[in-house]
């Protein structure tokens, strides 16, 4: 898979410190690769940060949203704006600003895209790693994923993953609207709706750490809709 024709999509909301440092490394390791800050007008100067790193990288460009609409509503925007403004874009990544993601690990998804409409940057196949979480975070998105997993069906142990690589002709069948909008729902019901168009996917172990500056999102709220939304999708569709 040639990166001059894929995107990555970073989503921010306050993440000024981290960006200084994430944008670097994919480009170190992908000059040719095209990257999307996409900012929910964080307060912390982030939008401030990725114009300064713009006069260094061509290739980065700057999503600004007008309010903080959750995880879900800033990519869905951000995946039409790829479809529409670069139709020569074959491939959409979407991966953490925070640090999680490694940046180490986007050459073997890439790679592995070749070979599937989606690849799911996954911590729990063989191989997967997590670093920094204690032990019942860990089980609770371990046991989280096999739940969502059982109840909807989707071929993929880490439903929640936030890492993937999507095929634009994948992304250009999808109903955005349709999606849920917020945090991790929204991953699980565009991992479903991928699933349900009879697409490809493939899973890489990744290895995951925690965010390198600032505080973690997660919240009781999204812990409940990860219980409510895989019988949803299972009962209604996506």
């Amino acid at each position: 898979m040639q990166a001059r024709k894929a995107m990555v999509l970073l989503p921010t909301y306050n993440e000024r410190e981290n960006i200084g440092s994430i944008v670097p490394e994919i480009f170190s390791l992908f000059p040719e690769i095209f990257i999307m800050v996409i900012d929910d007008q964080s307060p912390d100067g982030t939008a401030v940060a990725v114009r300064s790193l713009q006069k260094q990288y061509p290739n980065l460009f700057l999503f600004e949203r007008q309010k903080k609409e959750g995880l879900g509503r800033a990519y869905a925007e951000a995946f039409q704006k790829v479809l529409n403004e670069f139709p020569d874009i074959e491939t959409v990544v979407t991966m953490d600003a925070d640090g999680s993601h490694d940046p180490e690990d986007l050459p073997r998804l890439l790679s592995a895209r070749s070979k599937a409409q989606v690849v799911v940057g996954s911590r729990y196949v063989h191989g997967g790693v997590i670093h920094g979480w204690e032990h019942a975070r860990q089980l609770l998105s371990r046991w989280g994923n096999r739940y969502a997993r059982f109840v909807t069906g989707i071929p993929v142990k880490d439903v929640t993953s936030g890492f993937n690589c999507i095929s634009a002709d994948v992304l250009k069948r999808l109903r955005f609207s349709t999606l849920d909008p917020s945090g991790y729902a929204f991953t699980i019901s565009t991992k479903y709706a991928i699933w349900k168009l009879g697409a490809k996917m493939k899973e890489i172990p990744i290895t995951f750490k925690n965010r390198r500056f600032g505080e973690s999102k997660i919240s009781l709220r999204i812990v409940g809709e990860g219980i409510i939304l895989p019988w949803k999708l299972s009962l209604t569709g996506p």
